[in-house]
């Protein structure tokens, strides 16, 4: 879990992806020579996103490499990037024109934000959860498993992946922007029109930690039943454990390339988390394990 610890602790909140982008274009580049085929990379005029291209591709896997966090205002304001969910207290780090950043997340009784800190931070600064990795025998926790397990996910498919496009975009926690202008790409280049959705999902009281890697039926938006269904068929016949999740809120990836005016196919895929978007997100290992499992399949038999 090394690579994923890595991961957790690179800062890159929504429209700040450049540190993200710079580790992953250097670690691909790097690993890519002992992957069963060597992808060409195209990141020239995407602005942070990447596309990885490999053999003659069917299907593209989609993941974010966004996460939530807050934005200095005035005086010792913050505003959320996305929807986080934390505690006075929480700590708090980034960078300003005067140096590193550790402070305290505090509220007052309308909930809205503050920082508490020796001085004034830039304003337009970002800032994340302090990371704090925990491994047991089986579970990870940390902040921003959501999404840099979808991340992880998808660097140990492409190890085995013969055919296939992996895009990781930007922007998806605070309402998306980046997969119109790539799906166009994608479907124009590659003529590609289906899709997966390498993301983290809810622990509910249908989905449960350790019972394997859930294939998102519904959320806010609705995929084609007949794609869904054979992406069930395929985990079925691969015999590995999944559960079937059924929400009415929530959103991804998917979204945006169901309203793009491509006739993309998509399923949200992923492991369960529990406390999603807090500074201690709790991922199952079976979970992660299963994931990575159907998305190798899929790859091949969709």
């Amino acid at each position: 879990m090394k690579l994923l610890k890595q991961l957790c602790e690179i800062p890159a909140p929504s429209g700040d992806e450049v540190a993200m982008k710079e580790f992953l274009l250097k670690y691909i580049r790097k690993e890519s020579k002992k992957w069963k085929v060597v992808p060409e990379i195209f990141q020239e005029g995407l602005q942070d996103c990447i596309i990885l291209k490999f053999g003659n591709p069917r299907t593209a896997i989609f993941a974010h490499m966004d996460s939530i966090g807050f934005t200095v205002r005035y005086q010792n304001q913050l505003l959320p990037i996305g929807s986080p969910d934390a505690d006075s207290g929480t700590k708090l780090v980034g960078k300003d024109s005067l140096g590193p950043i550790e402070c305290e997340l505090e509220f007052d009784n309308d909930r809205h934000a503050f920082y508490s800190f020796g001085r004034q931070i830039d304003r337009g600064a970002t800032l994340t959860y302090k990371v704090n990795f925990r491994e047991t025998k089986q579970f990870i926790q940390s902040a921003y498993l959501d999404n840099r397990l979808g991340i992880y996910n998808v660097l140990k498919v492409a190890e085995t992946l013969k055919d296939g496009v992996i895009v990781f975009s930007c922007w998806e926690e605070h309402g998306g922007g980046s997969v119109p202008f790539l799906a166009k790409i994608i479907h124009e280049k590659w003529n590609i029109s289906q899709a997966l959705i390498s993301d983290i999902t809810w622990v509910s009281d249908g989905v449960h930690p350790g019972k394997g890697v859930a294939i998102s039926m519904r959320d806010r938006n609705l995929p084609r039943k007949s794609y869904l269904d054979r992406i069930i068929a395929i985990a079925k016949k691969r015999k590995i454990d999944f559960q079937l999740e059924v929400e009415g809120a929530g959103s991804s990836d998917g979204r945006e390339l169901q309203t793009s005016p491509y006739p993309f196919d998509w399923c949200f895929v992923g492991a369960p988390e529990q406390g999603a978007h807090s500074p201690d997100e709790k991922v199952h290992k079976h979970d992660i394990k299963t994931m990575i499992e159907l998305y190798s399949w899929l790859m091949k038999d969709l």
